[in-house]
């Protein structure tokens, strides 16, 4: 996994799709960079609570990004995890679903079986 740093990077990446979820929203679009890998960032507001909490939330979200993007996420894909207030209290299992169902969603559609043959 590759971060996004630049404001233009998570612009870029806020005019795509987006999954919103209670723990996370997340937003994805295929990359405009070269390469298969898929690039993550991770923001929260100050909406979320002040710096301890914005930095704790942050960390739970790059565990799951860790743990989950290699399993549901697409290669090619940048993704952006976005806090919200609900991140930092969310049980852990219920943090992991909300990500691997917000990724599930987010999925480019498969190829259908007439394309296949």
């Amino acid at each position: 996994m590759i971060g996004l740093k630049s404001r233009r990077e998570f612009l870029y990446v806020a005019r795509g799709a987006k999954a919103v979820r209670p723990g996370v929203v997340i937003q994805a679009r295929p990359s405009d960079a070269a390469g298969q890998t898929c690039r993550v960032g991770f923001t929260a507001s100050k909406k979320v609570g002040g710096a301890i909490a914005r930095n704790r939330c942050k960390r739970r979200l790059r565990e799951t990004a860790r743990s989950l993007l290699p399993l549901h996420g697409a290669p090619g894909v940048d993704y952006v995890f976005i806090a919200r207030a609900a991140t930092a209290a969310r049980a852990w299992p219920a943090l992991l679903d909300d990500v691997k169902t917000a990724l599930l969603s987010l999925a480019p559609a498969a190829p259908a079986a007439e394309d296949q043959a």
